[in-house]
């Protein structure tokens, strides 16, 4: 009788949420555009990817950027989107999202540049010059290329907390400009993106 007790209590404690808990739970695919089963206050990939698409649709309607005889030269890089808000973002998402879609959507009207691989450029060119490889198949240039915009961003945010309740609340605005790499005259600006959350859990973003 003892044991017969005593399994019925494994049993029931195999069955408490506590347990099933620890035991983990295996990988669900979550749709990027839909709040997953872990969402917080802060900014999302769904958020990036809306800003993203609504980032092309008013750069392709400008016609005196993606509409000039030569494509123009476009710089973007996630260092230069600048995160002043309190979440921890990897602002590499913003700007593979950013060029991605624009490169798609532009086809071929719009040229970026990467400021990221200069160095591997500069280094391959004094190979081709110095006879150490070949000029390759598309002939040598006097200089790399010029970039003629650069599309920046700054992600800001403000926090609030209800002691009382324990619900907190974020504010994350971001904004990105488009800036003449001659004159500094900022060509196109975004409306400002602004995400507000509040929420009781604690979602620690990683």
């Amino acid at each position: 009788m003892r044991i017969f007790v005593t399994l019925l209590l494994l049993a029931a404690t195999a069955a408490t949420p506590a347990l099933a808990q620890r035991r983990g739970q295996g990988a669900v695919d979550v749709n990027p555009m839909a709040p997953g089963p872990v969402s917080g206050t802060g900014i999302e990939m769904r958020d990036i990817i809306a800003m993203s698409d609504t980032i092309v649709r008013d750069l392709m309607q400008r016609a005196d950027i993606t509409g000039t005889a030569v494509p123009p030269r476009i710089i973007l890089e996630g260092a230069r989107i600048r995160n002043q808000s309190s979440q921890r973002l990897d602002t590499d998402l913003f700007s593979d999202q950013l060029r991605s879609n624009l490169m798609r959507a532009a086809a071929g009207k719009l040229r970026f540049l990467s400021r990221e691989s200069i160095q591997d450029v500069l280094d391959e060119r004094d190979r081709k010059r110095q006879g150490q490889a070949d000029v390759g198949t598309r002939g040598l240039t006097k200089a790399v290329a010029g970039g003629d915009y650069r599309l920046i961003g700054r992600i800001t945010s403000q926090d609030a907390r209800n002691n009382d309740n324990g619900m907190t609340q974020r504010a994350t605005q971001v904004v990105f400009e488009l800036v003449d790499m001659e004159n500094a005259e900022t060509v196109y600006i975004s409306q400002p993106f602004v995400v507000v959350r509040a929420q009781r859990d604690d979602i620690v973003y990683r």
